[in-house]
């Protein structure tokens, strides 16, 4: 039991009182009989309180944290607990023991105030910053007593494991994003003619492009008929993701790998709904992981199992041995995304070599992921000359990834450079867009 303000009021009063007494009671007894009653003022006071938090035991609330579900890295994920008052108004806080460690809380202490025979659900957020397996703990309840005397504080046993997986939530809006448009703008692109395979014949309309005219058709039933084509399927998605030592650097609250471990599951998702085969590789000095292609969305579940317990390393990734393990694996043309980061032509050298060997025979293409505070720096104004200097090396590190850029795209390499938390949807319309402008 903790003692509420109103407690240590009726004390210093009793102690107010008492000195009163010891100093107008003009009697030799008189400092004895005052000590004496506050004694007992104070054990009078304190056996209320004790009383009162006995009494309060049978109006204890319940609390019932629900199933902790699959976590999102870097997303505010609803925590809820549901609570039940008894047979009297419950005032109460509570602390839900979550991890310290990695995780941003919104709400340490949840306070409420519940009417009798309530429930109430209570929610705070909690953002995770790594990936992994986390325990949150006990839930510790304190709820004030029914004659406000006392805090009664309590443990409730609700330990439980959760996991922390990339980014769901942003899959499950993608996902969503990628079935409007299959109903909707795609179906305007074959309307339009975009795209190499047949799909079916409709009725000529005004503004069709008439080299798509099917004249034999066209003949056999005596009104004109054209082609409608659509991007074509089956072709190879892969997905080379680098985890050394760059993607090691934090970039918004989350490593660098992270951003494009999420970008890299966002293009899976997109390439598998338009039909493509698509397979993952994660590499450092070595190839660390391969996941050959394949089709159908339950090859996104599989992605998601294989790459998620996979973290970067202080190493120098060995681009030009990634790139060379994928040619002697895939024979057929693909498209060849590499996710990583770029400083400068000296320091990726060897990047720019392994990209401009997978041309002609595939289409390679580099996604790079930038730190939005770099830019911020780079085009921020001040009079302090520390954070000039800030700015000018900033600017340098722009100008020199500019330069690696335009190399890469001399070499016929095509390239990606967005803000690290920008990076999936940029990557999935630029990848859509060379679906339908066919240039794999």
């Amino acid at each position: 039991m903790i003692p509420t303000l109103r407690v240590y009021l009726l004390l210093l009063a009793g102690a107010g009182v008492a000195t009163l007494l010891s100093i107008f009671w003009k009697h030799e007894a008189s400092l004895t009989v005052a000590i004496g009653l506050m004694l007992l003022w104070d054990v009078l006071v304190l056996g209320v309180m004790v009383l009162d938090g006995l009494l309060g035991r049978k109006c204890r609330v319940t609390v019932q944290r629900e199933p902790l579900y699959k976590l999102s890295i870097g997303r505010d994920n609803p925590i809820t607990l549901q609570v039940t008052s008894q047979s009297t108004t419950a005032e109460l806080q509570i602390y839900d023991a979550s991890p310290l460690k990695h995780f941003e809380i919104s709400q340490p202490i949840l306070k409420a105030k519940l009417p009798a025979n309530h429930t109430e659900t209570l929610t705070y957020t909690a953002k995770p910053t790594m990936r992994g397996e986390y325990k949150w703990g006990d839930i510790q309840v304190r709820q004030l007593s029914p004659g406000k005397l006392c805090w009664m504080d309590w443990k409730i046993p609700h330990s439980t494991k959760a996991e922390v997986f990339p980014d769901l939530v942003g899959l499950r809006s993608l996902s969503i994003r990628l079935t409007l448009q299959s109903t909707g703008a795609m179906k305007q692109a074959r309307r339009m003619g975009i795209g190499t395979e047949f799909a079916e014949l409709r009725d000529y309309a005004t503004g069709d492009d008439p080299r798509l005219i099917d004249w034999k058709a066209t003949a056999r039933r005596s009104r004109p008929l054209v082609r409608v084509l659509e991007p074509e399927q089956e072709q190879t998605l892969i997905i080379l993701l680098d985890r050394g030592r760059l993607m090691t650097a934090q970039v918004q609250g989350l490593q660098r790998f992270d951003w494009g471990l999420n970008a890299t599951l966002g293009l899976a998702m997109a390439g598998l709904r338009r039909g493509d085969r698509v397979g993952v590789g994660v590499f450092d000095r070595a190839l660390h992981t391969w996941i050959p292609p394949q089709r159908g969305q339950a090859h996104l579940n599989h992605l998601l199992e294989r790459l998620t317990p996979i973290q970067p390393e202080l190493l120098e990734p060995d681009y030009l041995g990634a790139v060379n393990a994928i040619v002697s694996q895939q024979s057929r043309r693909a498209l060849v995304v590499v996710i990583t980061d770029v400083v400068d032509t000296t320091a990726s050298a060897e990047l720019l070599v392994a990209l401009t060997r997978l041309a002609p025979r595939y289409l390679p293409f580099c996604v790079t992921l930038r730190d939005a505070q770099i830019d911020k720096q780079a085009h921020q104004f001040t009079s302090d000359v520390t954070s000039n200097y800030a700015r000018a090396v900033a600017l340098d590190l722009l100008a020199q990834r500019q330069v690696a850029f335009a190399e890469l795209k001399r070499q016929g390499v095509l390239v990606l450079d967005a803000p690290a938390s920008q990076i999936s949807d940029e990557l999935v319309d630029r990848y859509l867009q060379l679906k339908l402008r066919n240039q794999l």
